[in-house]
């Protein structure tokens, strides 16, 4: 069955009543497969079928146009540094082109990435991606990471010493 035919099925059995709920629930069912089938397994050859070839990384307000090829390499570079990731999709919400999606990441942290040596230990990050999904493709990713206390926990990261609070304030 393809994937139109299953979202259309699960969609009216759901309770689905427009042409818009359908197609909400058929970008969230996209984001969720990327995720969760193509970026899990690092089937790069796949990567074509969801992302457009206009597709760009939005970070801090500024979008980079990565485009196929561009996400293909970004996928390659994330599977270096953790070869068995896994993402799980928890929860969605769709609007419009919008599909938010909170993610959880799983992956041995055997790679280095951002200067940070490996640990070769177990990493899990929750984030919420944002995507725009437009003619049946993703064309707009975002997302917000909880990286620092995933680090943390895998000894990526160390804090420095703690410093008393009266001697930051002159006391």
């Amino acid at each position: 069955m393809s994937l139109a035919a299953a979202v259309c099925l699960g969609a009216l059995v759901g309770g689905c009543s427009t042409r818009a709920d359908i197609q909400l629930e058929y970008n969230k069912n996209l984001v969720r497969r990327y995720y969760e089938h193509v970026v899990s397994s690092g089937d790069i050859d796949a990567v074509s079928g969801f992302v457009a070839s206009d597709y760009a990384y939005v970070h801090l307000g500024v979008k980079h146009k990565l485009g196929i090829e561009g996400e293909k390499e970004h996928i390659r570079g994330v599977r270096r540094t953790y070869p068995d990731l896994q993402l799980t999709v928890k929860r969605q919400i769709a609007e419009g082109d919008w599909v938010a999606s909170v993610v959880t990441m799983r992956g041995t942290h055997s790679g280095e990435w951002m200067n940070m040596t490996p640990t070769h230990r177990p990493i899990e990050v929750t984030a919420v991606n944002v995507d725009r999904v437009v003619d049946g493709r993703i064309v707009e990713h975002g997302r917000a990471a909880n990286l620092l206390e995933a680090f943390l926990r895998a000894g990526a990261i160390k804090i420095a010493d703690p410093v008393d609070a009266a001697e930051v304030n002159g006391n």
